[in-house]
């Protein structure tokens, strides 16, 4: 039997996507995002959703550009510190330490320390309820090479990417390999 919890923004594993952005002066600023995820193959393109009363959110509609850096669980309290204040009344970077770096590609920062950065050019953007969803074309992704494996591919357990639960407010790491896409399912083709 499973209990009922109504009509909820809920889905599991929430990402912890950090949006970095410029304002129309120049200055860097980054907002953690669980609203999120892949949308595209073809193109690459990613989605998250803000809210307007958001400094992200004014930036994303001057610039047209963001980024989305990924923790690794090392900096997940600098990641919480970054959705609990407003880009508006303070400098994020200058209080966690973190480093703003501009992207290659679009007019916004990265987080230089975190090992995951995707960079992304606003493709449209669409109001839904409370939020707006930016529909972001992935232009190039950056990968820390100390967290790859002896392939050249992201290693998870090297990775250590940061998960949210929506219930209980809390931070989670991935775990142990469980199985292999496109082979663990094998076994019903052949009934």
């Amino acid at each position: 039997m499973k209990s009922s919890f109504g009509a909820r923004a809920v889905a599991y594993p929430l990402p912890v996507f950090v949006v970095g952005t410029y304002d129309r002066k120049g200055k860097p600023n980054a907002m953690v995002a669980a609203w999120g995820g892949i949308c595209s193959s073809d193109p690459p393109s990613i989605a998250i959703s803000i809210r307007p009363s958001r400094c992200t959110y004014r930036n994303l509609m001057e610039k047209m550009a963001f980024t989305i850096s990924i923790p690794s669980a090392k900096y997940m309290a600098e990641a919480d510190f970054f959705g609990m204040v407003s880009g508006d009344t303070m400098d994020k970077f200058a209080f966690s330490g973190l480093t703003p770096l501009r992207a290659d590609l679009v007019d916004a920062p990265c987080i230089a320390e975190f090992p995951v950065v995707l960079e992304c050019r606003v493709a449209k953007h669409v109001k839904i309820g409370a939020h707006t969803q930016f529909i972001g074309e992935i232009l190039d992704v950056k990968i820390d090479e100390s967290v790859l494996d002896s392939e050249g591919k992201p290693d998870l357990e090297k990775l250590q990417v940061i998960g949210f639960d929506v219930f209980s407010s809390a931070y989670y790491t991935t775990g142990p390999v469980i199985g292999r896409a496109f082979s663990a399912g094998r076994k019903y083709l052949s009934r």
